[in-house]
């Protein structure tokens, strides 16, 4: 039988702020399991700390709501540990390009098949709205009221130079588009990573720059050329959504037979009678 969206909510309501980006994120990723007819039994996602690191709970799939800038190693993990799994991990731009920054070039370049989504609306809106590392130069927050000096970090491009096979940038405003690169962000064999543009309507709404200051993809676009899509991912006037980038590269752990679940018992048993020597 065909899937629904229902089959994908969970019980728990989302709880974001009225006007939040991230509610259409939250529906593009329901559309995009739908589209794959993923099984809610073999997916799993994990996230974070942060307004966007909620969303396991309104998944209906495996989650881990982890600790703060850990979704990365520990989604690789999860990936790592049953390839048979779809992992999504999740988080914000405080999450991904503050504490979790150190992560973020090794999931890249070791092509571990799963899709990191990061929900980008340029503040720290958990805590109340200070400056993060995408925060435009000179906005004034509560923590920055002259607005930071530092040049904003651009994730996208970053990806794109730490080796990720299939980056995109798209706004949570534009639920058909989005929906569309996360069906094929997930499809991809490989990392990929997806830069969803969005406004906190709380402590920072960004939402006429998301609209006015960014365009699509010129038709043509050649997406397999990694110089050009590392210097397009890096234009701010205008913001270019689309596929910036893709590429079939070899898979981390791909081709390797997975264990099963009496070879991984005994494995562990192994284990235990070495480190209890050393008890």
């Amino acid at each position: 039988m065909a899937k629904t969206l229902q089959d994908y909510k969970s019980s728990v309501k989302p709880i974001w702020c009225a006007k939040c980006g991230h509610y259409g994120v939250l529906n593009s990723l329901y559309r995009a399991f739908v589209e794959l007819d993923i099984d809610p039994a073999n997916a799993v996602t994990v996230s974070g700390i942060g307004c966007s690191s909620r969303l396991p709970y309104f998944v209906n799939a495996y989650g881990f709501h982890g600790v703060h800038g850990r979704a990365l190693p520990t989604a690789m993990g999860v990936k790592v540990a049953n390839p048979e799994l779809t992992v999504v991990a999740t988080g914000g731009d405080g999450d991904g390009l503050a504490i979790g920054i150190g992560h973020f070039p090794h999931a890249c370049r070791r092509n571990v098949d799963i899709t990191y989504i990061m929900m980008d609306n340029f503040i720290y809106g958990l805590t109340k709205g200070q400056a993060s590392p995408t925060t435009h130069t000179g906005h004034a927050a509560k923590a920055s009221p002259q607005g930071p000096s530092e040049t904003p970090i651009d994730p996208a491009t970053l990806a794109i130079t730490f080796g990720a096979t299939y980056v995109a940038r798209c706004f949570s405003g534009q639920p058909a588009q989005t929906a569309a690169i996360l069906k094929e962000a997930i499809a991809h064999k490989g990392f990929s990573f997806i830069h969803v543009l969005g406004p906190c309507a709380t402590f920072y709404d960004t939402l006429q720059i998301c609209r006015e200051g960014t365009a699509q993809l010129e038709e043509g676009y050649d997406d397999t050329n990694k110089q050009s899509a590392a210097a397009t991912a890096t234009s701010i006037n205008p913001i270019y959504l689309g596929v910036l980038y893709k590429s079939d590269q070899p898979v981390h752990v791909q081709g390797q037979p997975t264990s099963s679940l009496p070879e991984r018992a005994e494995r562990m048993q192994r284990l235990d009678k070495v480190f209890a020597n050393y008890v």
